[in-house]
């Protein structure tokens, strides 16, 4: 049984940045993550064609909502389940990956007005206490940036560092740092 909140919310950004190096993904309900979905109707063993055996020990899709064909999945809405956006080591240069989560982001500030986002920029805890605060800075500036090229008004985003001083992960090791450099994404 996890006692302190930190361990249970310190697993789940564990979980979301390892699904999300995975490839795309879509939230399905009670927090079970499953991969998007294409079924082709026909029976098993056609050439060409998926077969539905083996699926709650029965052989059709009947009652599971993909009996209709091809299940279309909304990239934009797994995209803001992401709000943490992870950096090389010594860099505040977004990747491809955090790119789109930050525009997915911007897209949903753009068409929420009265919604205000909190940048909190963090690093690893290499470098000194004002290295680390001004990298976290920077980082958070990078979002930040991104976001108000992609229409997000100046008013709505609030950039703060906390450099090395709230880790998510307390080893010191590359895994435990690579966890810890990163900029999180909070909706007020």
């Amino acid at each position: 049984m996890m006692r302190n909140p930190l361990t249970f919310v310190t697993i789940l950004i564990v979980v979301s940045a390892l699904t999300a190096c995975a490839g795309p993904r879509v939230a399905v309900e009670d927090g079970i993550i499953a991969e998007p979905v294409t079924v082709v109707t026909g029976e098993a063993g056609e050439a060409g064609e998926a077969g539905t055996s083996g699926l709650d020990g029965d052989d059709s899709l009947e009652g599971t909502g993909l009996d209709e064909g091809v299940v279309e999945v909304d990239q934009t809405n797994s995209l803001l389940n992401q709000r943490v956006v992870y950096f090389d080591y010594d860099s505040s240069s977004l990747t491809r990956e955090s790119e789109d989560i930050v525009q997915a982001h911007a897209q949903y500030l753009s068409s929420t007005p009265g919604t205000a986002v909190i940048l909190e920029g963090h690093a690893d805890e290499r470098g000194t206490r004002e290295y680390n605060l001004s990298l976290g800075e920077d980082r958070a500036q990078s979002v930040a940036t991104l976001m108000k090229a992609l229409g997000v008004g100046a008013g709505t985003i609030q950039a703060i560092s906390y450099g090395e001083e709230r880790p998510v992960s307390l080893g010191s090791d590359e895994d435990a740092w690579s966890l810890n450099r990163r900029v999180e994404i909070l909706y007020q």
